[in-house]
């Protein structure tokens, strides 16, 4: 049930400015890809040629389909200038990933944020180049619909057995793979309390429209057992699937569905396994996967004594999934895209993650427009991963990270890309470090909170950035014997920093107490396990936080006040639900 993009009332290719061709510098528009449309965002990659100074821009504007009036979003990023926009791509394909330096591209790409669900949208994105070249475009998408099964044509029942039955109240169906031999589209299987003793393979499909549902009877647990093997469940080049309220347990690879498409895995419990659900190889392309609401219980315990751990809660790749509202706790990493390419338009948000020894969530190896917004991470190593990211955007907004044992953001092995905003996090030490020996290529900070301490600054950057745009951030705690270390040179005051370093000019001091209503502080010992209702991030009233942002389109616009406040949460709004509804 992957959702529908069409084009329409396309004005490509049009110059409206006489002459701007003949400009040696000038923008030429080549191709518009509209990307697959998540249940909340819509990205874009608009690829042009000329324009080598990278001096031209792409607008846009939204609107719900029949509304009078367009909304602004955020510019399209920069992506590159490079003279070759499949190359890329091709080094992708062929396996060349770690290749560097990476060919980006001469393309634009972005995001529109917070639409609704299975409604249609049009985007209108205006491409400037002030040497010469101006276009239009107009595009519109259907957005995705929050998956639900529509009413089965057939109703079966099944128990734990060895075969046998016709799948009636009265007489079910024994085993899940006596129930996986008459299975077809549209068929709902309602799986009745017990252990089901896998590995359980499964290579039936439903349709579009037509899926096969695999939903828990309600009477008890239902559970597939993997006996300790390799996985418990094997889905892989499937399509059109439902799984509802089963558990899965005892296995390496509990859930395992390499090259399928528009699964629905919801209110399901992963535990006793080293890897959640898996999908990281794309053969076929993988695509419209929607995880949500599932508890995932893993090996590793908090503080991270083991160093890397082999253990991830949830790892894809693909293009246009949701990975949203999920309990994670107890992994090396929580959410990972990983494998082969295309990872492009996956959204993982909403989700409460807590005691990753690695990463909470990790966009490493993700191309353009991968989003992880209004997570809550607690009591992990790291935040949020982009090593490396071919070019993005990567958007990371509205997350709430308490008690990092390393940084928010790890930025290393080449990533370009990287566009951090309003975040809010607290952690002993450097709130905001990068130790990396790789440069990164392009990085944007705006609105985001970091309050820390004691340590030797507040900000210590030992990795080059080469297209660093940070402004506009927060700083609170300490005590911090400098402020920051920048580019090899030290700045001893927040003041100095901010006039002479050539970022953060607008960035805000908050003072060494707490910000946040709760009265929340910095953590004593990194290496305490906090419960996760300390992450409670809200600011007080009287912060010098509120309103001290720079407006965001589409990202900031419901503000009150004088402007948006800086952190992952406007004053007076409630906090988002994290974890399953």
């Amino acid at each position: 049930m992957r959702a529908v993009i069409f084009l329409s009332c396309v004005v490509g290719l049009m110059a409206m400015s006489a002459g701007c061709a003949a400009a040696t510098d000038a923008v030429k528009s080549q191709k518009l890809v509209l990307e697959a449309p998540t249940v909340h965002c819509l990205g874009v990659r608009w690829y042009v040629a000329g324009d080598e100074n990278g001096n031209a821009s792409v607008q846009v504007s939204y609107r719900e389909k029949g509304e009078s009036s367009w909304h602004q979003a955020m510019d399209l990023f920069r992506v590159g200038t490079g003279p070759d926009s499949q190359e890329g791509e091709k080094r992708l394909e062929s396996g060349g990933r770690d290749e560097w330096p990476f060919p980006l591209g001469n393309f634009f790409a972005g995001s529109v944020f917070d639409l609704k669900p299975d409604t249609v949208y049009e985007l209108r994105l205006a491409l400037f180049d002030p040497d010469g070249g101006r276009f239009m475009e107009e595009v519109q998408a259907h957005m995705r619909m929050v998956p639900v099964p529509p009413k089965p044509e057939r109703t079966l029942h099944v128990v734990p057995g060895a075969g046998g039955g016709s799948g009636t109240q009265e007489d079910p169906l024994r085993g899940l793979e006596a129930a996986d031999a008459v299975a077809k589209p549209a068929d709902l299987f309602l799986v009745h309390q017990g252990v089901y003793q896998g590995p359980w393979e499964t290579d039936k499909s439903g349709e579009p429209g037509a899926p096969i549902v695999w939903r828990a009877a309600g009477d008890g647990e239902a559970v597939v057992d993997g006996g300790g093997a390799h996985r418990a469940v094997g889905a892989n080049q499937t399509h059109d699937l439902f799984f509802e309220g089963l558990a899965f347990r005892n296995a390496d690879f509990v859930f395992v569905a390499h090259g399928a498409s528009d699964l629905s895995v919801q209110r399901c419990h992963f535990y006793q396994c080293d890897y959640g659900f898996t999908a990281h190889n794309n053969e076929p392309p993988m695509g419209g996967f929607y995880i949500a609401d599932n508890l995932f219980e893993g090996p590793s315990s908090w503080p991270r004594t083991k160093g890397i751990e082999d253990a991830r809660a949830i790892q894809v790749s693909g293009e246009g999934h949701d990975i949203c509202y999920n309990r994670i706790r107890g992994f090396g990493d929580g959410i990972d895209i990983m494998g082969s390419p295309p990872g492009r338009a996956i959204d993982f948000y909403n989700n409460e993650i807590s005691e990753c020894t690695d990463d909470a969530i990790e966009l490493d190896y993700g191309q353009t427009n991968v989003r992880a917004f209004r997570n809550r991470i607690t009591n992990c190593f790291e935040g949020i991963s982009t090593q490396p990211l071919y070019g993005g955007p990567a958007y990371i907004f509205r997350n709430a990270m308490y008690n990092l044992e390393y940084t928010p953001f790890k930025m290393h092995n080449r990533p370009s890309g990287v566009l951090v905003f309003h975040n809010t996090i607290v952690k002993s030490g450097i709130p905001w470090p990068l130790y990396s020996g790789a440069p990164v290529g392009k990085a944007m900070s705006r609105n985001n909170l970091f309050v820390g301490g004691p340590a030797d600054y507040a900000m210590e950057f030992s990795t080059l950035v080469d297209e660093a745009d940070l402004d506009c951030d927060g700083f609170a705690g300490g005590p911090f014997a400098m402020f920051a270390k920048w580019r090899g040179e030290r700045y001893g005051t927040f003041d100095g920093f901010r006039r002479q370093s050539g970022i953060e000019r607008r960035s805000v001091w908050l003072g060494n107490e707490s910000p946040f209503a709760s009265g929340v502080s910095v953590p004593a010992d990194l290496r305490e396990q906090f419960p996760i209702a300390v992450n409670d991030l809200r600011l007080k009233p009287q912060s010098r936080a509120v309103d001290a942002g720079l407006v965001l389109p589409n990202l900031n616009d419901g503000y009150s006040g004088n402007g948006p406040d800086l952190g992952a949460y406007e004053l007076g709004q409630a906090m988002p639900h994290y974890g399953p509804r």
